[in-house]
């Protein structure tokens, strides 16, 4: 059974430290088969070391949560607070939605969606974070619901998500589901 020991420097929040601990276990889990009931990961704090002739204090910056940041993203186009989900985006931001070309402004997914259905919303059954040398890649899937154009409901549609954060912004948007499947015939 895996016991992992980490050493951290001050200022690091709990909540830094809960994540931490959690993805060790799992990263070890995903190459031992070991249960999670036996696999241990204890963190110690360190007031100072020294590396390369410097005395450092304290630790490096947290990374965000990305999939908390992707749902919060998602919670505010869903409100249509595009100011609030643009703060979110990062410089080049691209989103790609089935049947579009690439969109660069929030603005141009409302416009094309406004085309299609009145409100969509979604519930989510998963969110997966992968995380690269770069950043994190998030994957979101479960159903949408919604009106239509013509005011008639939805729900139960499949979507996949799937999003490239990087330093705590979103880079792209990548969107694949089924709502071509089961739009009324009259609409586009």
């Amino acid at each position: 059974m895996p016991v992992i020991s980490v050493t951290l420097l001050p200022g690091y929040s709990s909540q830094a430290e809960e994540r931490l601990v959690g993805r060790l276990a799992t990263t070890a889990r995903s190459v031992i088969a070991a249960s999670a009931a036996g696999t241990t990961v204890f963190v110690q704090h360190a007031s100072t070391y020294q590396r390369d002739g410097r005395v450092f204090g304290a630790g490096g910056a947290e990374r965000p949560d990305a999939g908390a940041l992707v749902r919060e993203f998602l919670a505010r186009m869903q409100a249509r607070e595009l100011d609030a989900a643009r703060a979110f985006l990062a410089p080049g931001f691209s989103m790609h939605f089935p049947g579009s070309g690439p969109m660069h402004q929030l603005e141009e997914l409302v416009q094309w969606g406004r085309q299609r259905y009145r409100s969509v919303g979604k519930t989510f059954e998963t969110v997966d974070e992968c995380w690269t040398g770069e950043g994190a890649i998030v994957y979101c899937s479960g159903t949408l619901h919604g009106v239509w154009l013509d005011g008639s409901s939805f729900s139960g549609v499949r979507f996949l998500d799937r999003f490239d954060v990087r330093d705590g912004l979103i880079v792209r948007q990548d969107v694949w589901n089924d709502l071509a499947l089961v739009m009324p015939a009259a609409a586009p």
